[in-house]
């Protein structure tokens, strides 16, 4: 297997500064359960980031984080409108219904990852008896699934909607950082100020080895869930391995540095395959993915060059960019696709 893979963010390893932390951490015994120096002064520091008061959680992963932060924004009679190719939809097994005792998802048209509102309020209005659950909460992934970006109008436009009905909005997170990055605005005017009542944050695919941040910033919301947290067995004892490494990615804003570079990467990987003749790409490259479609014989080509290479979605596949990717490895990849569609082609003419 080669040093630097593109299949996903989360091959890459631990960031210096993440490194740095968790050594400092290391040294000498902690309060347990989150009491710890470390934990406060990582949920201050989002405290300061986010430009207001709110409520912060750590847990162990994304699903965890997803699935408990919107279980607790509803009972198990409400449901959940998410993107067809969300990630509570499509990969969290089943975790969202699961905590929350069978709130059910409903999944709309999602075009290049983005909720279509007309089709939300269409979920939301088709019945109002009780034999159908009641839509209560809007999930929203930022950046998307398929690398695009919601800016923040479109973000306004989301908040109007859930105003209107009373619901509240979620966001996924994972790749919040690089969402950040690209439009190049507060972390406050993609959050609180757009109505989001919750924010899972995602520290692992920026530079971090595990530990995901729940932050609610509607704090009445929050109301228990540590107890939820406890409960579905997401209450580190040692807390500060979950937490101090957001302490290094926040000092100097390093994860914002590592999103820029991720992002950078994924433009110029997106460049680099446009010289080698890939004309069809499926999404526009806002954060650090580039999807586009090749032949499933070019994609074996580099299977067996020792590539992972996503087929992700539609028939598209995915290349990942991360905060460890370097030119030399875009260099890497695209010299060995050049070679592929060289073979391809020249078996094609035989």
């Amino acid at each position: 297997m080669r040093m630097k893979q593109f299949a996903s963010d989360n091959y890459s390893g631990i960031c210096p500064e993440v490194l740095r932390a968790i050594k400092e951490a290391n040294a000498g015994h902690a309060i347990p359960y989150g009491e710890d120096e470390w934990t406060q002064k990582a949920a201050d520091g989002l405290r300061e980031v986010f430009e207001t008061d709110c409520e912060v959680f750590f847990v162990f992963n994304g699903t965890a984080a997803n699935s408990l932060a919107i279980s607790h924004c509803c009972q198990s009679y409400h449901s959940v409108i998410c993107g067809s190719c969300g990630h509570i939809e499509t990969d969290e097994c089943g975790a969202p219904e699961f905590f929350s005792n069978g709130a059910k998802l409903l999944h709309v048209n999602s075009s290049g990852g983005k909720l279509d509102l007309v089709a939300v309020e269409d979920a939301i209005t088709r019945r109002v008896d009780i034999h159908y659950p009641r839509p209560h909460v809007i999930s929203i992934t930022q950046s998307t699934e398929c690398g695009t970006v919601y800016t923040v109008e479109e973000l306004g436009s989301i908040r109007d909607l859930a105003l209107k009905h009373g619901m509240h909005i979620h966001m996924d997170g994972a790749r919040f950082a690089n969402a950040v990055a690209s439009l190049g605005v507060p972390p406050k005017n993609i959050t609180w100020k757009v109505g989001v009542d919750v924010l899972c944050l995602g520290n692992t695919k920026n530079g971090a080895a595990a530990g995901e941040a729940v932050i609610f910033f509607d704090k009445d919301l929050a109301s228990e869930f540590d107890y939820r947290c406890k409960q579905a067995g997401q209450l580190a004892s040692k807390m500060r391995f979950l937490s101090a490494p957001l302490c290094g990615l926040l000092k100097d804003d390093v994860w914002l540095k590592n999103a820029r570079h991720a992002n950078a990467m994924a433009t110029r990987l997106r460049s680099a395959l446009k010289e080698i003749g890939i004309k069809e790409f499926v999404f526009p490259t806002e954060a650090n993915a580039v999807f586009f479609m090749m032949d499933r014989a070019v994609a074996d080509s580099m299977s067996e060059k020792g590539w992972r290479i996503y087929d992700f979605i539609g028939g598209a596949y995915r290349l990942m960019c991360a905060w460890d990717t370097e030119p030399e490895d875009i260099e890497n990849i695209v010299g060995d696709l050049k070679l592929s569609l060289a073979e391809r082609a020249g078996s094609s003419c035989k």
